[in-house]
C-alpha cells in the first residue's frame, strides 16, 4: 500500500526480530512466517522437504525493513538464537510490545498526518499467510476502516484522506503517479520500492478479485461520501421495539436479527446513481448551509413553478438563495437508496402525512408482514429503523419470516439453467391451490430451505384434494337421489342443528339404531369439525401456517373414510327418510364449515364448492322468509364474503364421542389387518369376532356396535365377543377373527 496508513498485529502474536547478514537489513515479522522471508531459513538438504515457496500473504510477502528494531525480549543474540546459514534471530516478543510504535512510511506522501504511520493491534490479523503485519488503508476496507477509527487515527463525520478519486487515479498528493490508472502504476510503484532499497520480495499470487459485471474491468473498494442515518444514536429503541413485536419462527428474531440490530451501524441511505428518487437536500458550496424540503409544495414554493415529475432531471436545476450570503443552495447529487424508501412504505403508500392521516394513526402499526429470510439485513431492518425514529414503535406487530425456494437439486432457481418447472405449467396442470398449500405445508414457512419438487405438489393434489372433492361429489349425488326419491327440495338449513330437527320425527326404532352407535357419527363428526376449526383459528392466530394441511389431511381421512363410509346405508335412504335428511344435513354443514375455514389457503376450490352449495343455502332463506314476519339473513355470494367460523364450545359428550369413535375404528382397522395377514378377503363373512382389551371402557365402547360388525363382515351383531384382559397377563390387546367357509354356512 502506498497510502496513509498504519500497520496492524495481533497483539497476542509470537513475533521475531530478525537480521540478515547478507544485507545487513533488520526485519521483523511473525514467528510462524519467517519462512516467507527469502534466504531466512536454509534449505534443507537434498531428500527433506524444501522450503515453504508458495506461503506468500494476501497483500503479498513482502516485509518493512525495521527502522527501529524493537528491544530484544529475549536477550541479546547468541550462537543459540542463529540460524545457520540463514536470518540470525535478534529477539522474540509478542506483537503488544509493538502497538504504539511509529515508523517510517514506504511513501511520504500523508506523513504529515497526526495520527498515522504508527502500529496497532487488532484480533483479525494471523499468521497463517503474509507476514503477520498488515497495513491499513481506512478508505479501502471495512476492517481497515473500523480498526483505523477504534484507533484514533480517523474520526468519524471528518474528511477520510484518500489518495485515489472517483475514477480510479491517483490524486495530486501522490506526487509520483498523480493522475495515473492505479491498475496501470503497479510495475512502477514496485520499481520506486526497489529504488528505494526497500523491497524484500516480488512475487505473483492468484486469487478471487471482483469485476464489474457489465463492464468486466476490476473493481475497487474504495469510501465515498454518503448521507446516513445515526442509527446508533436510536439501538438501544430499536432492541426495546424488537421485544414487542412477534415473529415466525421466534429464532430469527431473538437472533438473527437481535443481533443484527446490536451490532448496527450508522445506515449510508445515499447512492451515486441517476435514476431514483432525489434526495431532497439542498447545499451551499461549502457545505455549510443545507436546507431539507419536506414536501411538493414547498419544493413548488422555492422553485416558483408547477412539479409535475420529482426525477433528478426534472429538479437539479433548482436553486434557492442563500440566507447566509453564500450565493445560492444546490441539491445534492445523490439519489436515495431502495431501501430507505422500501422502509417509508407504510408512510408512501398512504401519502402520510399530507393525506390519510387518521387512517394511518388507526392502522399503524401493520398487523404482519411477510418476506423472505433474507430480509432480516434489509427490509425488516428498514421498517424498523424508520419507525423507531419517526413514532419510536415497530412498524409492525406480527412477522412471518419465509424461507428460501431452491431447486430439486438444492441449488439457486436459475432462469440460465432452467433448474425449476415453469410455473405456469405447474399451475395449468394441478392447480394454484395445490401450488399454495404445498408451500404452506412446507419447511419455507419456517424460515427454512425448500426443494421444490413437482411430486409434491402432485401430493397434495392426491391426499388433499381428490378425497375432500370425493365428499362433497358423494353429497351432491346423494342429495339429488334423496331429491328424486321424495320429491321435495333439499334444505340443509342455515345451521348445523338442522339435522338434528330433521330428527325430532324419527320412529322409536330408529332413534334406538341411533342410540345403538349410527347417529353417534353425526355427533362425533360435528365434533370434529368444531375441534378443527378451533385448531385452525388457534393456528392462524399464531401465524404458524405449517400446522394447519397435516390437521386438514387427518379431518379429511376421518370424514371420507369414517363418515361417509360408515355412512353409506343411511345416506342412501336406507334408514328412512328422517335418517337420510339428517345424515345429509351434517355432511352438508361440514362440508361448509370446512369449505369456510379452508377459503384462506385454497381459495378457487373453496369457492367452486360453496357456489354450489350456496344454492341450498338459498333456498332454506326463501323458506325461512316464507310465512315469517322476520327476514333472513342474506346469504353472501363469495365464500371470501363469509366470516370465518366461529370457535364454539366443546358440547358435553364431545369428547367421549370422540374417544368411542376412534377406539371403534381402531378395533376396525385391526381386523382389516388380520383379515390381509391371512389372506381372508372383505367379502367372506365373519363367524364370530373376540376384541381382547385390559380397559373395560375400550369393551363396552365397542360392545354390540352394528358399524363395527359391518365393517368387519361379521353376520350379526351378537357375533361381537369382549373379553377382559385377566390381571397378572401381558398387557396386549388382540383380536381373533372366526370365519365361515361359505356364505351358505351362515
Amino acid at each position: 500500500h502506498i497510502v496513509y496508513s498504519c500497520p496492524k498485529i495481533t497483539m497476542y502474536l509470537d513475533v521475531v526480530q530478525v537480521r540478515d547478514p547478507a544485507k545487513a537489513k533488520v526485519y521483523i515479522v511473525a514467528d510462524a512466517r519467517l519462512p516467507a522471508l527469502p534466504g531466512a531459513v536454509p534449505k534443507q538438504k537434498k531428500g527433506g522437504k524444501a522450503a515453504d515457496k508458495n506461503s506468500r500473504g494476501k497483500k503479498g510477502a513482502a516485509a518493512v525493513a525495521a527502522d527501529d528494531p524493537a528491544p530484544a525480549a529475549n536477550g541479546p543474540a547468541t550462537a543459540d538464537n542463529t540460524a545457520a546459514g540463514g536470518f540470525e534471530v535478534l529477539a522474540k516478543f509478542q506483537g503488544a510490545q509493538l502497538v504504539g510504535a511509529r515508523y517510517t512510511p514506504l511513501f511520504p506522501y500523508f506523513a504529515s498526518h497526526p495520527n498515522a504511520f504508527r502500529v496497532v493491534s487488532d484480533t483479525y490479523v494471523t499468521d497463517d499467510s503474509g507476514t503477520g503485519v498488515v497495513h491499513q488503508a481506512p478508505a479501502f476496507g471495512e476492517d481497515d476502516y473500523r480498526v483505523g477509527l477504534g484507533a484514533g487515527v480517523i474520526s468519524k463525520g471528518e474528511g477520510l484522506p484518500c489518495p485515489v478519486d472517483l475514477n480510479g487515479r491517483f490524486t495530486q498528493e501522490v506526487t509520483d503517479f498523480a493522475g495515473r490508472y492505479v491498475k496501470d502504476a503497479d510495475r512502477d510503484i514496485i520499481a520506486a520500492i526497489k529504488a528505494a532499497d526497500r523491497l524484500v520480495d516480488h512475487a505473483s499470487l492468484n486469487h478471487s478479485y471482483p469485476f464489474c459485471w457489465r463492464s468486466d474491468t476490476p473493481l475497487i473498494y474504495r469510501a465515498v461520501p454518503s448521507w446516513f442515518v445515526k442509527v446508533e444514536a436510536i439501538k438501544e429503541r430499536l432492541l426495546a421495539n424488537n421485544e414487542l413485536t412477534y415473529w415466525v419462527p421466534t429464532y430469527v428474531k431473538e437472533k438473527r436479527f437481535h443481533n443484527w440490530l446490536e451490532g448496527a451501524h450508522d445506515w449510508a441511505i445515499s447512492r451515486s446513481r441517476f435514476w431514483g428518487t432525489p434526495i431532497p437536500i439542498w447545499v451551499s458550496d461549502d457545505a455549510e448551509e443545507v436546507h431539507v424540503i419536506g414536501s411538493i409544495d414547498e419544493l413548488e414554493q422555492v422553485a416558483g413553478r408547477k412539479i409535475n415529475d420529482l426525477h433528478r432531471h426534472f429538479i437539479d436545476d433548482i436553486t434557492i438563495p442563500s440566507n447566509q450570503g453564500k450565493g445560492v443552495l444546490r441539491r445534492v447529487d445523490d439519489v436515495f437508496d431502495c431501501w430507505f424508501e422500501s422502509g417509508s412504505m407504510p408512510y408512501g403508500q398512504l401519502h402520510y402525512p399530507f393525506e390519510n392521516k387518521a387512517l394511518f394513526e388507526a392502522n399503524f402499526p401493520a398487523d404482519f408482514v411477510a418476506e423472505g429470510l433474507d430480509q432480516t439485513r434489509g427490509w425488516f431492518y428498514t421498517l424498523m429503523v424508520l419507525s423507531s425514529a419517526l413514532f419510536d414503535k415497530p412498524a409492525f406487530k406480527n412477522l412471518v419470516c419465509n424461507g428460501l425456494v431452491l431447486a430439486a437439486d438444492g441449488k439457486k432457481m436459475s432462469k440460465r439453467l432452467k433448474n425449476y418447472p415453469d410455473p405456469t405449467e405447474v399451475i395449468n396442470k394441478y392447480g394454484a391451490d395445490a401450488l399454495r398449500l404445498y408451500l404452506i405445508n412446507s419447511p419455507v414457512v419456517r424460515a427454512e430451505t425448500l426443494r421444490f419438487k413437482e411430486e409434491g405438489v402432485f401430493s397434495v393434489v392426491k391426499d388433499v384434494f381428490l378425497p375432500w372433492y370425493n365428499a362433497y361429489r358423494f353429497l351432491v349425488q346423494y342429495v339429488r337421489h334423496w331429491e328424486v326419491k321424495t320429491g321435495e327440495t333439499f334444505n340443509p338449513g342455515l345451521s348445523a342443528e338442522a339435522a338434528e330437527i330433521a330428527l325430532g320425527g324419527s320412529s322409536n326404532q330408529l332413534k334406538q339404531d341411533q342410540s345403538a352407535g349410527v347417529a353417534v357419527l353425526d355427533r362425533w363428526i360435528s365434533a370434529a369439525v368444531r375441534s378443527l376449526t378451533a385448531f385452525v383459528r388457534s393456528e392462524m392466530e399464531g401465524y404458524r401456517l405449517y400446522t394447519v394441511v397435516p390437521r386438514l389431511v387427518s379431518f379429511i381421512d376421518q370424514l371420507t373414510n369414517i363418515y361417509v363410509r360408515y355412512n353409506r346405508r343411511r345416506l342412501r335412504g336406507g334408514k328412512g327418510h328422517g335418517d337420510c335428511l339428517a345424515a345429509l344435513t351434517t355432511l352438508f354443514h361440514v362440508l361448509l364449515t370446512v369449505t369456510k375455514v379452508m377459503a384462506p389457503f385454497t381459495p378457487f376450490i373453496c369457492e367452486a364448492m360453496y357456489q354450489n352449495l350456496r344454492n341450498a343455502l338459498l333456498v332454506a332463506t326463501q323458506q325461512q322468509q316464507h310465512g315469517s314476519t322476520t327476514t333472513a339473513a342474506e346469504v353472501p355470494e363469495s365464500v371470501h364474503w363469509c366470516e370465518m367460523p366461529e370457535v364454539q364450545q366443546e358440547r358435553e359428550g364431545d369428547a367421549r364421542i370422540q374417544a368411542s369413535v376412534g377406539r371403534m375404528q381402531a378395533v376396525i382397522e385391526a381386523g382389516r389387518a388380520i383379515r390381509e395377514k391371512n389372506n381372508k378377503p372383505l367379502k367372506q363373512p365373519l363367524r364370530k369376532v373376540t376384541v381382547v382389551h385390559p380397559d373395560p371402557d375400550f369393551l363396552a365402547d365397542i360392545t354390540g356396535k352394528f358399524v363395527v360388525c359391518c365393517q368387519l363382515g361379521l353376520v350379526g351383531v351378537g357375533h361381537l365377543a369382549t373379553v377382559p384382559l385377566e390381571q397378572g397377563r401381558v398387557s396386549i390387546s388382540h383380536i381373533e377373527l372366526h370365519t365361515v367357509s361359505s356364505v351358505s354356512q351362515v
